[in-house]
């Protein structure tokens, strides 16, 4: 497989992943915040995250081949969580614009995964995982 071919899979296999690192992230905080209030156990949010976490290691897998897919994912994270951080009005406007699913009305998705850092934190292992040098990428270590 030629290096053009691999980074071409990379940034759709991370573009891809985007939509589903996203609103996955948001169910399983939402699931975490409703157990917390709740004062019960969240299994359904640790589901969530878990699945979350299983696309990341994925793509920071990938990114010995390639690192643009976990650049392709990360960096759009990465960029959310600065907006959340930075200008909470843009980010909610921006994310009234995005379809919601099963997120109660008035709330647009992405809210509470952006106001707590989940997107920053997941964003930003993407991105280092991707900027590391070739040789520790590598999960044969060489």
């Amino acid at each position: 497989m030629s290096r053009e071919v691999r980074h071409l899979i990379g940034v759709v296999a991370g573009l891809a992943a985007l939509p589903l690192v996203y609103y996955l992230t948001e169910a399983g905080a939402r699931a975490l915040r409703a157990a917390y209030a709740a004062f019960r156990p969240a299994p359904v949010g640790l589901g969530y995250l878990t699945a979350v976490a299983a696309i990341v290691v994925l793509l920071a897998a990938w990114s010995w081949l390639s690192p643009l897919a976990a650049l392709a994912c990360g960096l759009p994270l990465t960029a959310v969580a600065a907006l959340f951080a930075f200008d909470l009005d843009v980010a909610l406007d921006l994310a009234g614009r995005l379809p919601s699913f099963a997120v109660p009305a008035g709330e647009p998705p992405g809210t509470l995964a952006g106001v707590t850092g989940l997107y920053a934190v997941i964003g930003v292992l993407l991105v280092l995982s991707a900027l590391l040098p070739r040789s520790r990428r590598s999960i044969l270590g060489g």
